[in-house]
């Protein structure tokens, strides 16, 4: 009993005192300047520009060769601009099992 009391103490003790040293590291102060956006570039503000320019063209008199080439002009700049932002991208299956090792190790 005695073992088990002691045990007790230690563990309230270490709770105690962990976060008094987790609390003693140095603190960087937080910068008033917001995070540039990735997709602010000047490639990436050229690119919605054509884009735009594409959406505002009248299509009606085209050929449809000159369609499909706009179609494709338009695919690859919508790659690019993907390419450009970056970014992580999680399937469902993943966060599915992320949650499953979480509830498994807490």
């Amino acid at each position: 009993m005695k073992k088990l009391a002691i045990c007790l103490m230690m563990t309230c003790l270490s709770f105690t005192l962990i976060p008094l040293q987790l609390n003693a590291a140095n603190r960087t102060e937080p910068t008033t300047l917001p995070a540039p956006k990735p997709a602010e570039s000047v490639e990436a503000k050229n690119l919605e520009l054509r884009l735009n320019e594409i959406n505002s063209m009248d299509k009606t008199n085209m050929k449809s060769a000159e369609k499909k080439s706009l179609r494709k002009e338009v695919k690859s700049i919508n790659h690019r601009l993907h390419d450009i932002s970056g970014g992580v991208y999680l399937s469902v299956g993943a966060i599915v099992l992320i949650v499953i090792l979480l509830i498994v190790l807490l």
